[in-house]
């Protein structure tokens, strides 16, 4: 199966130009201008759009079991999704429950994963130690492609990793070269505020900011930098939210330590004001961790990723339907945590990030697929368009338009945290795998079409 897209300007995140991209089977074989052609091929006219890497979404959590429900989308329909918005590839979280094997978990996770319709990869979240998950750790770097493993420093009585865990676990990934990522919130401290604001008769949807302030994201954010630099290993800090975490990483950069920070399409445009809703569903479905913030902090993620001290744009797409978020409608701490994105993310950057002038086209590319590529590793397989590369591609109209509202999407839950929000610049075609799987509003999305992609380990100090 051959595929051109003639006449756009190709955007990488070094450079843009005019030209054309050739795709043969799932690679790219060529790139430059007025390339033949079989006569066979499926002709895609670019003219006056752009040509960009297809977007990796570094942060989705697809068919998660947590909080006594699952996600309303699975791997087909989230993926799905994603395709519709431009997005070719997720990295997604294996979880073990507490004392389960990390290995059990992510053979539960790639069979969940088998019906993608793009391509997915994995984190693997350390929730536990001993000596197994030592073992573990090994084989999933070896034998399965994974290098890079998750750490919730929240949800106490749950999944929350202690500072033992943390040490041993990074110390872990050092030796294996693999890097150790960290949902940085206290988790003792939200406990806390959380018991506190319930005792007080506080328990809508309002609560939950109050539980999770700023100050318990950067305390975790610093805590987790030390130990990282203790223990000579880099660090990614998953969903930075506020400016205090932002500010801890900027500090530890600039002292040459390897810190590397994610910011959600959901932090960079709504505020916290979404909690003070009359309409408790409304107010629940935007109930997420770390939760939206005031919009000062925005200015500072925005700050940030041009800046170079955050480095991928995210979703932590998890959906749930208002019926499930209801189950907390007396006890804000029992609503399922999670919002949507993973359709809207590349069209809410663009939208809020080129259009206003803070980013370029090339810093849109590098901030929502290339850097993401080359920090775990799939560069340059992923995150440019060059000879060799996936024939995953995006063709973007810079001037198309788009009211987002979850009467049209594909993603499954019935909200969409960005209702009613028209963005300029959508995508018009996306091609995954050398596939056109979109065109124009025409999702073409095959179950089981998505391929697990492999990360190699980055160089180990031991076997």
């Amino acid at each position: 199966m051959t595929t051109i897209i003639r006449g756009g300007t190709i955007v990488n995140a070094d450079r843009a130009f005019r030209g054309d991209v050739l795709c043969f089977g799932d690679k790219i074989v060529a790139v430059g201008e007025q390339l033949d052609a079989p006569a066979n091929a499926t002709v895609i006219d670019a003219g006056g759009q752009y040509v960009m890497p297809g977007g990796i979404d570094t942060h989705t959590h697809m068919q998660l079991p947590f909080m006594g429900t699952v996600t309303a989308d699975d791997f087909f329909t989230g993926t799905a999704a994603g395709l519709a918005g431009g997005t070719t590839t997720i990295m997604d979280f294996v979880i073990p429950d507490p004392k389960q094997s990390l290995l059990e978990a992510y053979r539960t996770w790639r069979g969940w994963a088998r019906k993608s319709a793009g391509d997915y990869t994995f984190h693997v979240a350390v929730t536990w130690w001993d000596e197994s998950v030592h073992a573990d750790m090994g084989t999933l770097v070896r034998e399965h492609g994974v290098n890079s493993f998750k750490h919730f420093m929240a949800y106490k009585n749950a999944i929350m990793a202690d500072d033992e865990t943390l040490v041993k676990s990074f110390r872990r990934a050092l030796e294996l070269g693999a890097i150790p990522t960290v949902h940085a919130e206290n988790g003792e401290l939200v406990y806390q505020l959380q018991q506190e604001l319930l005792q007080k008769g506080i328990t809508g949807a309002r609560a939950h900011p109050l539980s999770r302030p700023p100050e318990v994201e950067a305390e975790a954010a610093n805590r987790a930098i030390a130990i990282a630099k203790v223990l000579g290993t880099p660090v990614y800090i998953v969903h930075v939210s506020c400016a205090e975490s932002l500010e801890a990483i900027t500090r530890a950069r600039a002292k040459g330590q390897r810190v590397y920070g994610e910011a959600l399409a959901g932090h960079l445009v709504i505020d916290d004001s979404v909690y003070a809703s009359e309409d408790e569903d409304f107010a629940r479905g935007h109930v997420m961790s770390p939760p939206f913030r005031g919009k000062h902090h925005q200015a500072a993620l925005w700050q940030g990723l041009r800046g170079g001290n955050l480095h991928t744009t995210a979703t932590d797409h998890c959906t749930f339907c208002a019926e499930q978020k209801a189950a907390g409608a007396d006890n804000f701490t029992r609503i399922p945590n999670g919002c949507g994105g993973v359709e809207e993310r590349m069209a809410i950057v663009w939208d809020a990030g080129v259009n206003s002038g803070t980013l370029t086209p090339s810093e849109f590319v590098r901030v929502t697929s290339t850097n993401a590529a080359q920090i775990f590793n799939m560069y340059p397989r992923k995150g440019v368009i060059e000879v060799g590369a996936d024939a995953d591609l995006v063709v973007w109209d810079p001037n198309g338009t788009r009211t987002i509202s979850a009467k049209t999407q594909f993603a499954k839950g019935g909200f969409n945290v960005f209702e009613g929000r028209t963005v300029r610049g959508i995508p018009t075609h996306t091609i995954a795998a050398g596939k056109l799987v979109f065109e124009r509003g025409d999702l073409r999305a095959e179950e089981g079409a998505g391929r697990h992609i492999d990360r190699p380990a980055f160089t180990t100090t031991q076997a």
